[in-house]
């Protein structure tokens, strides 16, 4: 079992908890995962690490409520337990010097982009952060990504906060600034990734993506988070979850991704019933 020890909602369908998992705290990388499962009958969920602390024990999780079992996960207080937390899963991130990098994080993928940006530092790299969402409320964590680069842009859909506009004018900004940009990541809704990665390829701007929205099972044998890549087929639970973006084919995740829509859709309303 593992207790909650802090839980906060940042919007009334987002919210963010630190769970006790002391030794996924002490063994995560940047990039990695963990399978949650809140008592004996609940659903298997992916979710990404947003931030931990392996002396005092803990891992963050940054949630926003889309389903029943993160309607669920939400109604859970401090002092409740979680009954499983496998991890940390999937490939860490490839943490090298590469010299100018350049986080870009959409939404609630700022919390995964999070300890990217933090590993990024450390390596010496000069990190840039884009932090977009559709109105001011959505872009979280601006503090500690900060704290984790050397210069933070942020953009809003509505223009409530920030620049008026997407993360993609903020990163075009910075191209024709002529900044040099040796890498580019990028967190976040699908076709936000999309853009990106569509805009870097022009410049030839070395890109990874982090496809977690897709997985469902984290194992590899549902086959739900099959995707293609260049002539290659992986699954993101276990090839990745991050990819050349300018090899993944977008459209067809995003074909997938609405695969079980009516089942969830039914599911939440029986929830609610």
């Amino acid at each position: 079992m593992n207790k909650i020890i802090e839980k906060k909602f940042i919007t009334p369908e987002l919210f963010r908890m630190r769970v006790k998992a002391p030794e996924i705290a002490s063994k995560r990388e940047a990039g990695q995962f963990i399978i949650l499962k809140i008592d004996e009958g609940g659903e298997r969920i992916p979710l990404t690490i947003a931030d931990a602390n392996a002396d005092e024990g803990w891992i963050e999780l940054v949630v926003q409520v889309v389903g029943k079992t993160t309607s669920l996960l939400s109604g859970l207080e401090v002092g409740d337990s979680i009954m499983d937390l496998v991890g940390p899963l999937g490939k860490p991130t490839h943490i090298d010097e590469f010299g100018t990098v350049v986080m870009v994080g959409g939404g609630v993928g700022i919390a995964p982009a999070h300890p990217i940006a933090q590993a990024m530092k450390e390596a010496g790299n000069k990190v840039i952060s884009i932090l977009g969402g559709r109105t001011r409320e959505l872009v979280i964590m601006e503090d500690r990504m900060s704290a984790a680069s050397d210069r933070v842009i942020i953009t809003t859909d509505d223009g409530s906060y920030g620049i008026k506009g997407f993360v993609t004018d903020a990163l075009q900004q910075l191209i024709d600034e002529g900044t040099s940009i040796d890498l580019v990541v990028a967190v976040g809704p699908p076709i936000m990734m999309k853009f990106v990665s569509k805009m870097t390829e022009k410049y030839d701007i070395p890109t990874l993506v982090s496809l977690n929205t897709i997985m469902v099972d984290g194992t590899g044998m549902c086959g739900c988070c099959r995707v293609s890549v260049g002539d290659d087929t992986k699954f993101v639970c276990v090839d990745g979850p991050e990819f050349d973006g300018h090899k993944v084919d977008f459209d067809e995740m995003m074909q997938r991704m609405k695969m079980y829509e009516v089942q969830e859709k039914e599911s939440m309303k029986d929830h609610k019933s």
